[in-house]
């Protein structure tokens, strides 16, 4: 094991830079690590301060609903490996603090395929499998091959794989059984050398409706991808928002066509295993929230499923917009939506 080093312990740190929704929480102490031997000193500087761990990226999947009793950890390491290369696959091993879309520009640029419909998720490399992070009709669990992590209890180094990931829709291992109990250090990927494209999405599919004389390639699948959530999300650097607030509900496929019969607009798309995943933006801007506006938070007007930050400092009043989003789908439609962010922080 690597001999522990000193690290900069930040007091009483201000969080809004470090969270793209730019609430104003605080964290009791802050630290920023960049390779192995900083992690494993903030972490015993953790255990001898009798404080949790929150390890943080680029802050894309939060919620600051107060101030944070704990050590943010800001997971700063980088660098990729090629492990190896056989037949039509590579295999890489990328830091946790890469940022997640220049790796996936870097890849194309390599010729390693299979990450360009999840081009421009905002966070970083160690964040993806956290989410199961998916986008146009591609789920990152179909290319990770590993996980490392360390425990932030007691340092131990342990290594999981796809399946002991336990990844699903917007979900893994790191949101249930093993929450709140590593930090990821790197993710092993397979890519395929092979230019194979996934262009079935709905956006995509009437995106490149436009030019069916050639052969679309992964570079291709990149950009549309990139133009079009461009076109539909705003930029949190400039309007402070973390994306997607909600998931699409996933519901029995009975309850989906009765759905379907009172509202046929509803967007509705057939899952493996029988159930229905359904539109939550379309059951939110059905409810009247798209461009609502209340105590500097709000829903984004061209997309329902953003709720912005406008200025309002206090996470706790995003949650109740929140809350009250949730509550009247469900009395309109029947369906629960589950928040995708992560809350940290007492509600002030």
């Amino acid at each position: 094991m690597s001999t522990p080093e000193a690290v900069n312990i930040q007091r009483d740190k201000a969080l809004g830079s470090y969270n793209t929704l730019a609430l104003q929480g605080r964290a009791q102490a802050f630290v920023t690590v960049g390779n192995e031997r900083e992690l494993l000193a903030a972490l015993a500087q953790a255990r001898s301060l009798g404080l949790p761990v929150i390890p943080l990226g680029e802050g894309s999947n939060i919620v600051l609903a107060g101030d944070v009793e704990a050590l943010v950890l800001r997971q700063q390491c980088r660098g990729i490996e090629v492990l190896k290369t056989a037949g039509d696959a590579v295999t890489l091993r990328v830091a946790a603090g890469e940022n997640w879309h220049d790796f996936v520009r870097w890849t194309l640029r390599q010729g390693y395929y299979g990450l360009e419909n999840l081009a421009l998720i905002p966070g970083t490399v160690g964040a993806a499998p956290i989410q199961n992070i998916g986008a146009y009709g591609v789920e990152l669990r179909a290319r990770v091959l590993r996980v490392h992590a360390r425990y932030l209890a007691d340092d131990r180094a342990v290594t999981l794989s796809n399946e002991d990931c336990a990844f699903a829709y917007r979900d893994s291992v790191f949101k249930g059984a093993l929450r709140d109990q590593l930090v990821i250090t790197a993710v092993d990927f397979t890519l395929s050398l092979q230019a194979e494209v996934t262009t079935s999405y709905p956006a995509l599919a009437s995106y490149f409706e436009a030019c069916p004389s050639r052969a679309v390639t992964p570079q291709d699948v990149f950009d549309a991808v990139v133009q079009i959530r461009r076109s539909r999300l705003p930029d949190p650097a400039v309007v402070p928002n973390a994306g997607s607030f909600f998931k699409n509900p996933v519901i029995a496929g009975e309850t989906a066509a009765a759905l379907r019969d009172s509202y046929p607009g509803l967007p509705c798309f057939s899952q493996s295993d029988g159930r229905v995943k359904v539109a939550a933006a379309w059951m939110i801007e059905h409810c009247g929230w798209k461009g609502f506006r209340r105590d500097g938070v709000g829903v984004h007007e061209q997309h329902a499923l953003v709720l912005i930050n406008y200025g309002g400092d206090n996470g706790a009043l995003l949650l109740d917009l929140a809350a009250e989003i949730a509550s009247s789908v469900r009395d309109a439609f029947g369906v629960s939506l589950e928040i995708e962010p992560r809350v940290y922080g007492d509600r002030r």
